[in-house]
């Protein structure tokens, strides 16, 4: 593990577009690296706010590249967030063993819900979406407990949308990297499944920061090529969401312009998913 105060850029640089053995850029004052249940230690660790753990925080340092590729617990107020982490450590652990399909991400995968199950009926799937959950959210409950025990074939990861919030800091080029690390975190823990990386889809308008932020950072992991591992699969669906002059189409987003429509957006999804698990699940 490397000192967070290494030289960012290159740092970020210097990570390659395919990892192997998982080696973070940074390490931070976390206590415990890994594993579940918590120590009474990581437990008092994670209940500050997210601000107050951030890579860089101990030595009073702002390193907001390093942020999205650093783990980091969540943080709702209380332990409302890691009541969810435990939650969906406890539904792993009783579907412990082989499975279909995991799906790892933010509330957009959350959500799948009734959909999943219509499109895709006969699938043992378990679903580890948390809202609100950046990069670096995932890649903690990746390292906590979230999927040990799970022999998956297939992963679809779709992560990113929330690290929005904060690019005004972290940059572009931070975020797609954090988008590469939980792709290598799942790549690491089971080497035999594929992944599909799927892009982050499009919100609110064009013109909006979200928008265009979003659009750079998809532009940006055309540049990792996370593809090179062939059992990589990236899909976009970004072409089949927008209208020819770039807002959204009607009936596959909400209201708030940022999750998907039940029967417009997951149907569109589950769609261009389908060949993809189809051919990825036929294989031995």
């Amino acid at each position: 593990m490397k000192n967070c105060l290494i030289t960012l850029v290159a740092s970020l640089l210097a990570m390659p577009a395919t990892l192997g053995a998982l080696d973070y850029p940074c390490t931070t004052a976390e206590p415990q690296k890994s594993g579940w249940p918590l120590t009474e230690e990581e437990k008092q660790y994670v209940s500050k706010p997210e601000h107050e753990r951030r890579p860089g925080a101990e030595q009073k340092k702002h390193l907001p590249a390093m942020w999205p590729v650093t783990p980091s617990a969540g943080h709702w107020g209380g332990t409302s967030w890691l009541d969810m982490h435990a939650k969906l450590v406890k539904e792993a652990e009783a579907s412990k063993g082989p499975i279909d399909v995991l799906l790892v991400g933010d509330s957009i995968t959350m959500q799948w819900g009734a959909a999943w199950t219509r499109h895709f009926p006969k699938l043992k799937t378990v679903n580890i979406g948390i809202g609100g959950d950046k990069t670096q959210n995932v890649l903690w409950r990746l390292d906590h407990g979230g999927v040990a025990g799970l022999e998956p074939r297939l992963v679809i990861v779709l992560i990113g949308n929330n690290n929005m919030f904060f690019t005004p800091e972290t940059g572009i080029e931070a975020a797609a990297k954090g988008i590469q690390m939980v792709v290598a975190n799942v790549r690491e823990k089971f080497p035999t499944a594929p992944v599909i990386a799927v892009k982050i889809f499009p919100a609110h308008a064009p013109g909006n920061r979200f928008y265009e932020d979003i659009k750079k950072i998809n532009a940006a992991l055309d540049t990792l090529k996370l593809d090179n591992d062939p059992k990589v699969t990236v899909l976009d669906l970004w072409s089949d969401m927008v209208n020819a002059d770039g807002t959204l189409k009607k009936g596959l987003f909400t209201p708030d312009n940022i999750h998907l429509t039940q029967d417009g957006g997951y149907l569109l999804y589950a769609t261009k998913l389908k060949p993809l698990v189809e051919k990825w699940l036929a294989k031995p």
